[in-house]
């Protein structure tokens, strides 16, 4: 079998080799480091699924409303951890490529400090407030319960989320990818064993699924934290850029590259998860099918997107470390033919997607009306999913080379100059639930638009000298 596997890798390789989207060595480099993360993807995208489909199933269209907006919560919260673990790989890959492993490792002492003041305000206000926060979004009592035992409980989560993002990226950066998915998978796999038992065993509904999601990233994180102070799991996983308690704790200049690059990639991050709010808000407007229907269709394709999660990775990793090592050329050779290679992969996926939308739209709802509007929704998002993975690899370079103030206002601008008028506009003229469908498709398409031309425009090398380490040529 792993004969066969090699032998049509080799025969892919060749043709991507032959059409010029890919050379053979920037293809193993990229797989060795995508697959892991793109695993682990899947497995996060995986569980969050499979707690919508199975509280779907036994609680129906309202109780996956209230999810929603719960979710829409959680992801502000989360999206700020990514943020700011986008900074800590851009530095780390650069420092380690460079030959400097301790600078590396100050550098992730000092993301730790900063994701444990962003996280504590958010928990705290989220379990003051979250009966208040999900009533802004619907008048629907039902929905809004369901919403606000969800976010109680998952909220506390969010302190272990951030320091297990920034575990994630610190190996990311310094080129394995291996260790953090086998981490991430059983996390998975705990979740859905969790929540299904406490879901259909316990028949405790979405606080089983709520239940579930926090054990499981409460044990992500304590295992991340036995491999980031240098201990190894059998021997192998043990992070070259460990941390301790010994020697500085906070270095003023790191720390002020660490917010330098993170502060757009976290405020690129919150746009994104800004404007969930008003996108659910108008779909409830049409009714809590609508609400559903929309949830389903963007978990969908976050779920196919797990692809863009390890290309994207790649693109940093190997980006940032040539750029570390003075060797733009080559960085911008790795950007570029991943970038072709994102088109590729996620046209292919966004056309198994469309191809197989109802039967995945059942997973989740039943009811004829809601079924439909799901089908929709999945088909949908996946048009929309082509734009989104290629400028996942986009981003993902400019993040390795530390230029990360594009990608936020490119989002700024898809979202809120496009997206979300579009959407708007539906609940003003006969457009309709069609507002919200080409809001899907405008929110990636203009974005990745103009960071494909800020990666063409080649700047993002000159911006990356500023973030090398001292011994990079």
């Amino acid at each position: 079998m792993a004969g066969l596997l090699a032998k049509l890798y080799a025969a892919l390789a060749t043709q991507l080799a032959r059409l010029g989207i890919i050379e053979r060595k920037r293809l193993d480099a990229t797989v060795d480091l995508a697959w892991p993360r793109v695993v682990t993807g899947f497995a996060i995208m995986s569980k969050q699924t499979a707690d919508l489909a199975m509280v779907g199933i036994v609680l129906g269209a309202p109780a996956v409303a209230g999810l929603a907006f719960a979710g829409a919560y959680w992801t502000v919260g989360k999206f700020v951890a990514i943020g700011l673990a986008g900074g800590t790989v851009s530095l780390v890959s650069q420092n380690y490529g460079g030959g400097d492993a301790d600078r590396a490792a100050l550098i992730v002492k000092q993301s730790v400090w900063a994701a444990l003041a962003l996280a504590l305000p958010v928990v705290l206000f989220y379990v003051a407030f979250a009966d208040t926060l999900i009533g802004l979004l619907s008048s629907d009592p039902v929905a809004i319960g369901h919403g606000t035992v969800y976010l109680v409980i998952v909220a506390p989560a969010l302190g272990f989320e951030f320091l297990n993002m920034i575990a994630s990226r610190t190996y990311a950066g310094v080129g394995d990818t291996f260790t953090p998915m086998v981490i991430r998978a059983g996390g998975a796999i705990l979740n859905v064993v969790i929540s299904a038992t406490l879901i259909f065993g316990a028949g405790m509904g979405v606080a089983g699924a709520a239940i579930g999601t926090t054990v499981s990233i409460i044990a992500i994180t304590l295992v991340f934290s036995w491999g980031m102070v240098g201990r190894s799991y059998a021997g192998r996983g043990a992070s070259p850029v460990a941390i301790s308690r010994r020697g500085p704790q906070v270095d003023r200049e790191l720390m002020g590259q660490l917010v330098s690059v993170s502060t757009p990639l976290i405020a690129r991050r919150l746009v994104e998860g800004l404007v969930t709010f008003p996108l659910l808000a108008i779909a409830d407007t049409f009714g809590s099918e609508a609400v559903a229907a929309l949830e389903v269709g963007r978990r969908v394709r976050n779920l196919a997107n797990s692809t863009s999660w390890g290309l994207s990775i790649a693109s940093s990793t190997l980006v940032g470390q040539a750029l570390g090592a003075g060797q733009e050329a080559d960085a911008t050779a790795y950007g570029s033919q991943i970038i072709s290679l994102a088109l590729v992969v996620h046209v292919v996926i966004a056309a198994g997607v469309i191809a197989a939308a109802e039967p995945i739209a059942t997973v989740f709802v039943d009811d004829p009306a809601a079924l439909a509007l799901a089908t929709a929704f999945v088909t949908v998002s996946a048009i929309s999913l082509v734009a989104l993975g290629l400028d996942g690899a986009t981003t993902g370079a400019l993040r390795g080379a530390g230029d990360t103030r594009v990608p936020f206002y490119a989002s700024l601008v898809g979202l809120y100059v496009f997206a979300l008028p579009v959407a708007y506009l539906g609940t003003l003229t006969p457009l309709g639930i069609w507002g919200l469908y080409l809001a899907l498709i405008v929110e990636t398409a203009v974005p990745a638009s103009i960071t494909l031309w800020r990666f063409r425009s080649g700047r993002w090398q000159a911006i990356s000298r500023n973030y090398r380490p001292p011994t990079a040529e």
